[in-house]
């Protein structure tokens, strides 16, 4: 029967009930979007009583879960049973075409009939169940059906249709049709296969069975009887009937046979898909010489050309033991498929192929066109003796090249890597040309000490870690920064490293730590970067973007460089602009730095958001010298002292706790390294 998108009444014989399930197994097609989530405004469940009540109803303490739901303003699983009609106040499913809810009412109750729609107002008739089951009982295990709407079969396909029906034994098979595609009908292949574990197609003229049929169309040798089981499949082997639209063939059997399924195609080979039956109906004829209809098209989607509706398992009418079983295999192949997705989806790279390496020629000055004796693969001689034969393959040259630059015995790949984390902790390297470390560059502040590191960093299997550990554990790096006088005058520049060497935080770690203050880091590790500027070139040049959110909130090591442009608030923090290469960052102070990080948008948005956490960290009801002493620890990691809680206690009055947080972040505390 067919659903209402306004009201159904479901009526059985009264049962006690205390579970009630609804499951969908189909819903109607969107005329644009086709197979979607199916929604109901309300589900209401009467008792067998002389006036029914609704007891389904969330007021009355009933309870409703569902397999999932897509939740908005208009639906929501909680208005399924609110008592209250229409589209705006339903429950969607999450899942297309399918989806369950399961009532669990306040105690056992004598229930008959169940009313439900799609939109009682009659404004919507999409998403309409069309397949569904109605099951209730006094517990989950002993559920009774009550309703059962089956769904569709899948329409008739021009390459191949199934029609599965119980195993009955029959000695004759008719295929008639009612209605096709256009003009007269045409089938390439006939097929009847016996049940049991090894089907067999008894419908080959090969094994003995007979074909008759209403008419053939008489001008077209390609188009016979004879080809509608022959094995061979294609329009050029087909039947055509000699009527428009309608016709009919009959299989005879040698022998009555057991049966239970009929294959038919159009055109197997996929060419053609005109004169496709689309109303027919399959009977057989047992031996006491009745017909028995044994399928039809009556329980088949409608027929659309090139409609592709998603493939999904349909388990409503197999027998429990089948079902179960299908619902098992479904759960597996889920598994199996998220599996594969996961091996599939791995550490992505830049990747090409190698090839035989070509002849490299010494160059008669520098001429391309004037080559001469041939060179080898081979490091420079004054940094070492590596050499390869000249067939040496590209993998051969590369793992020599990186077993050399990694090697123990090499000492300047180490000294250069040393040098950098010095660089990085101390804001200058131990050589301050980090990049040149030969005659051009400059000579090593402490020699020795570059060297003992070097060696340290071999020894210990070219551990960072633990280099990290060696020198964040010294006395040099754990000593004050206060000036002596004496030393002042005797290395101003500090090269000898009698203080620690104060300087600003470099762009990004200013950036990551007013999000980390402020709670909204967002610390979501690899994939794609997020944007800076709203646009890249073009038109509209590079306009920034000002507020962020999402993704926007990760570290700033993730956000896509811009070649020759600078960020607009950081960019002045002597952030590299990513044209060239940059190994030592300069250290300037300019107005503009000041400007932007007090009145940018980002630094008003963090502020605010600092803000909110103390006030939510510290209580609605926490003194002004609470929340002043918790913003402090967040963002110096100290307590204030009792003058610098005075001077910020009269801010925070007058003008509001952001004032403070945006303050703080300004503050030469939080943005240099002491």
């Amino acid at each position: 029967r067919e659903t209402s998108a306004g009201r159904n009444d479901e009526t059985f014989d009264p049962l006690d009930a205390r579970f009630v399930r609804f499951a969908i197994h189909d819903s109607n097609r969107h005329p644009t979007l086709g197979l979607i989530e199916p929604c109901v405004d309300e589900f209401e469940i009467f008792t067998a009583e002389e006036k029914p009540r609704n007891v389904a109803l969330a007021s009355l303490g009933a309870k409703v879960t569902a397999s999932g739901s897509r939740a908005s303003d208009l639906h929501r699983l909680e208005h399924i049973n609110d008592g209250r009609y229409g589209n705006s106040r339903s429950w969607m499913s999450d899942e297309a075409g399918r989806g369950w809810v399961l009532f669990e009412l306040p105690e056992k109750v004598r229930i008959g009939k169940i009313v439900w729609g799609r939109d009682r107002e009659g404004k919507f008739a999409d998403r309409l169940p069309t397949a569904y089951t109605l099951e209730a009982g006094p517990a989950l295990e002993a559920m009774t059906r009550v309703v059962f709407i089956p769904p569709l079969r899948p329409a008739v396909s021009p390459r191949q249709t199934t029609d599965r029906f119980e195993p009955v034994v029959a000695r004759r098979v008719r295929f008639s049709i009612s209605s096709c595609t256009s003009l007269a009908p045409c089938l390439d292949e006939l097929e009847v296969f016996t049940a049991g574990s090894e089907p067999r197609n008894i419908a080959l003229v090969s094994a003995g069975t007979k074909a008759s049929a209403s008419g053939t169309l008489p001008v077209a040798p390609i188009h016979r009887l004879e080809h509608i089981n022959d094995g061979l499949y294609g329009n050029s082997r087909s039947w055509i009937s000699h009527e428009e639209g309608r016709g009919w063939i009959e299989l005879e059997f040698a022998q009555s046979q057991n049966i239970d399924r009929v294959v038919w195609s159009r055109d197997r080979e996929g060419k053609f898909t005109d004169r496709l039956p689309v109303d027919y109906r399959i009977e057989i004829r047992d031996d006491s010489g009745a017909w028995h209809i044994v399928a039809s098209s009556l329980d088949r989607r409608k027929y659309v050309p090139d409609d592709k509706p998603p493939a999904q398992l349909i388990t409503a009418g197999l027998k429990p033991d089948e079902a179960t079983l299908a619902g098992q295999l479904l759960a597996e192949k889920k598994t199996v498929e998220a599996e594969i997705a996961s091996l599939a989806a791995g550490q992505m790279v830049f990747a090409g192929s190698f090839s035989k390496p070509e002849v490299t020629h010494l160059l008669s000055r520098g001429d391309p066109e004037q080559p001469r004796e041939t060179v080898l693969p081979a490091v420079l001689s004054a940094l070492g003796s590596l050499e390869l034969p000249a067939e040496a393959p590209e993998q051969a040259r590369r793992v020599a090249l990186a077993s050399w630059i990694a090697s123990a015995d090499n000492p300047l790949t180490a000294r250069v890597m040393v040098n950098r984390i010095w660089q990085g902790h101390f804001g200058i390297g131990l050589v301050d040309t980090a990049s040149d470390f030969g005659r051009n560059g400059s000579l090593p502040s402490h020699p020795e000490l570059l060297d003992w590191l070097a060696r340290e960093f071999i020894h210990a299997g070219w551990s960072i870690k633990r280099l990290h550990r060696t020198i964040l554990l010294s006395s040099t790096f754990r000593q004050s920064n206060r000036i002596d006088r004496r030393a002042l005058a005797l290395d101003a520049d500090n090269r000898l490293l009698w203080r620690f060497p104060a300087r600003r935080l470099e762009a990004e770690t200013i950036r990551d730590s007013m999000l980390a203050v402020s709670g909204r880091l967002s610390l979501k590790m690899g994939g794609p970067g997020f944007d800076m500027f709203k646009s890249r070139g073009g038109l509209n040049g590079f306009p920034p973007v000002e507020s962020f959110s999402g993704e926007g909130l990760r570290r700033m090591i993730y956000s896509h460089k811009v070649r020759m442009e600078r960020e607009s608030v950081f960019g002045a923090f002597d952030c590299p602009d990513a044209g060239q290469s940059t190994p030592l960052r300069r250290q300037s102070t300019t107005p503009i730095q000041a400007l932007n990080l007090l009145n940018s948008r980002f630094t008003i948005d963090q502020a605010a958001a600092f803000a909110a956490r103390v006030e939510s960290e510290t209580g609605p009801d926490a003194p002004v010298a609470g929340r002043i002493r918790r913003a402090y620890r967040l963002g110096f990691g100290r307590d204030p002292e009792p003058d610098e809680i005075r001077e910020a206690a009269d801010v925070v009055v007058e003008h509001g706790l952001q004032t403070l947080c945006r303050a703080l972040f300004n503050s030469n505390e939080f943005l240099f390294v002491p």
